[in-house]
């Protein structure tokens, strides 16, 4: 017998999510890119820079999981995202920084450090940012091409669902966390 709706595990992640300026500029990167890499380009709405991903959690955790991002007392920051690049091994495209501020790194290893204590598992991969522009596209290890650098100012981050739909998935914003 399958769960209720409200029974069946919810697939969360972190993230840090764009305002619409910043996912104009990203978008206006996917055209000369997927004219390179082909592929399929992720919708505008679901563009973001995952911070920690969860996958599944049992929907009564998920207060849980809100109390502990609400510990995280990150300082704001500017990410220039200002390159494309390309993953082989999982077929992505995507815009990334050439240099990490120390506030982003600080803030994931906060966050991680906070869902160590409330018990949750996550990935533990080693942190790079990006945001993934394309899907099953393919390249080589040539550099892609320039394009305009994007500022986005991480003022937030987010506690983020995804829900199965016709089209894949989309994403729903359960809970906002200012960077103070």
């Amino acid at each position: 017998m399958n769960p209720s709706p409200e029974e069946a595990p919810c697939r969360v992640f972190f993230a840090l999510w764009p305002e619409e300026a910043e996912r104009t500029a990203l978008s206006a990167w996917q055209p000369g890119l997927h004219a390179l890499c082909a592929g399929r380009p992720m919708r505008a709405d679901t563009l973001h820079a995952t911070l920690a991903f969860l996958g599944e959690i049992e929907p009564q955790r998920m207060e849980d999981l809100i109390l502990a991002a609400q510990t995280i007392q990150g300082s704001p920051f500017d990410l220039a995202l200002d390159t494309a690049c390309y993953w082989g091994h999982n077929r992505i495209v995507y815009a990334a920084p050439r240099v990490v501020p120390e506030p982003l790194l600080q803030l994931v290893r906060d966050l991680e450090a906070a869902l160590v204590r409330h018990h949750f598992h996550f990935d533990k991969r080693p942190y790079r940012p990006h945001i993934t522009l394309l899907r099953h596209s393919l390249w080589s290890d040539v550099p892609l091409p320039e394009f305009k650098k994007v500022i986005w100012r991480a003022r937030e981050f987010a506690l983020v669902q995804s829900v199965p739909d016709k089209n894949g998935a989309h994403y729903r914003v359960q809970a906002r966390f200012p960077l103070r």
